[in-house]
């Protein structure tokens, strides 16, 4: 849960930080803006808030790795989700105001993570786990929405190295396959979801599993 607040500060402090011009620039999320993404994490920061104040009695169905499924098709930004998604975040017109939003509504979910209890089990799109799972399972959210956003800053920060690391050990257990030493938990990520090729030494690295590329997050 430390985990969740550091990785979940960092997103929010690299958003805070931007300049105007840099919210117009694109992300790593297809058919996405920065801003578009920015308006993302408004509405996980209110699924978390929904999701920890919505109490559940059944026993857990899943934990914080299997809380995610994995596909192979990389988003196209087409899904009429996605488009709502950049059609709420045109409706702020300036960056200032989607700053202040996510703000406000970001430190409240990172308050209501911290006063969480992690052994009460919650409810959220049909599954049951611990609130501690599903805050575990929210660092490979923010972390790689933190390198979606700066997919194109190359001088912003870059997301806790713990926060990479642990991202790393979730997806290769959905994948059920470790990537090689050779790749820094960056890169494995980047890679592994799709977010970017793997260049031809990357690709005889990953030997067989390379032809299993890419491991979709969703």
């Amino acid at each position: 849960m430390d985990l969740f607040s550091r990785s979940w500060t960092a997103l929010r402090t690299a958003v805070a930080h931007l300049p105007d011009e840099d919210f117009a620039r694109p992300s790593g999320c297809a058919g996405w803006l920065v801003r578009d993404l920015a308006c993302h994490l408004v509405i996980d920061a209110q699924d978390v808030l929904i999701t920890l104040v919505t109490p559940a009695e059944k026993e857990p169905t899943c934990d914080a790795v299997t809380y995610w499924k994995v596909g192979s098709t990389p988003p196209t930004g087409d899904d009429p989700l996605d488009a709502l998604i950049v059609r709420l975040a045109a409706a702020y017109e300036e960056p200032r105001l989607l700053q202040f939003h996510l703000d406000d509504v970001g430190s409240a979910a990172g308050r209501a993570a911290e006063l969480a209890d992690p052994t009460q089990r919650v409810a959220t799109q049909d599954m049951v786990l611990t609130a501690g799972d599903y805050l575990s399972a929210y660092v490979l959210e923010w972390t790689l929405h933190h390198l979606d956003l700066i997919a194109h800053l190359p001088d912003a920060e870059q997301p806790p190295a713990e926060g990479l690391a642990r991202s790393r050990e979730m997806l290769e257990q959905l994948a059920g396959a470790a990537f090689p030493a050779s790749l820094s938990d960056r890169d494995a990520l980047l890679v592994g979801t799709g977010r970017r090729a793997p260049t031809d030494a990357e690709k005889a690295e990953l030997g067989g599993l390379a032809g299993r590329l890419p491991f979709v997050i969703g």
